[in-house]
């Protein structure tokens, strides 16, 4: 039967990259082996986005890097209103952004690092531990004061401005679970902007993604997202404006 298919000229390139090149022919139709593939890998894709979010399990295991976390929920009051209502998760439900205006509200930090959800579990899941595990000594190295940890259950990415305003952070960085891709279900994204608050722009912040073992590992986004926000506290900005060069390459960072 493998006689029967034509491999692409292009065959080697595979072991390079987890992309979808070379799959190959049986007559005018895809091998078998592969159509099975993308069908397993669509269905990934959408488990992910439809996975439940166990926020209070994940703060557990966050506070085992940091003491003080703090379990929020959106505005959205389930799964299926968030993803039909974009707008429901970039804003705290009144219980939460009252659970954070009395409490240390008269404290300033540099910084209030978010996770949720996003729309992969999985990524939160699987990959803010190990980046956080990387990150926080990082940052506590570098001088910042890190407010609570905030777990936000059904947050998007608009939802740190307000966890930011409440908390009085100059800076506010969302670990939250990118759009799946074919083979890519457990993507990790990173978004920070400096003087966080409500109607802050895409313009105005910043973003690491792909961010797991396969893409990019953790603990190098850890070093990265580092120089980034400390680069941003120190020139009081975020966004297009927020352009450096890495000391050891010359090379600049992405923006």
């Amino acid at each position: 039967m493998n006689s029967l298919v034509n491999q692409d000229p292009w065959h080697g390139l595979r072991r390079f990259t987890a992309a979808r090149i070379a799959l190959g022919r049986t007559g005018g139709s895809l091998p078998a082996r592969e159509l099975l593939a993308f069908s397993h890998d669509h269905a990934l894709a959408r488990d992910a986005v439809h996975a439940p979010f166990d926020a209070s399990g994940l703060a557990a295991q966050l506070r085992l890097l940091h003491p003080d976390v703090l379990v929020l929920d959106s505005a959205a009051p389930d799964r299926s209103t968030y993803l039909q209502r974009p707008d429901l998760g970039r804003k705290l439900s009144a219980d939460s952004a009252f659970q954070l205006s009395s409490s240390n509200s008269q404290l300033h930090h540099d910084l209030v690092v978010v996770v949720s959800d996003g729309l992969s579990a999985s990524a939160a899941h699987r990959q803010a531990p190990a980046l956080l595990a990387g990150l926080l000594p990082r940052l506590q190295t570098a001088g910042f004061v890190l407010a609570p940890l905030c777990v936000v259950n059904l947050g998007r990415v608009g939802v740190m401005d307000e966890v930011g305003t409440l908390l009085r952070a100059r800076l506010a960085l969302i670990l939250i679970g990118e759009r799946p891709g074919l083979g890519t279900p457990d993507s990790l994204g990173a978004y920070f902007v400096y003087e966080p608050r409500p109607g802050r722009t895409n313009a105005e912040r910043n973003c690491l993604s792909n961010i797991r073992p396969e893409g990019l590992p953790p603990a190098a986004a850890a070093a990265l997202l580092t120089t980034l926000l400390s680069a941003a506290r120190d020139r009081r900005l975020s966004g297009v404006a927020l352009k450096i060069e890495s000391s050891d390459q010359g090379q600049e960072l992405p923006s």
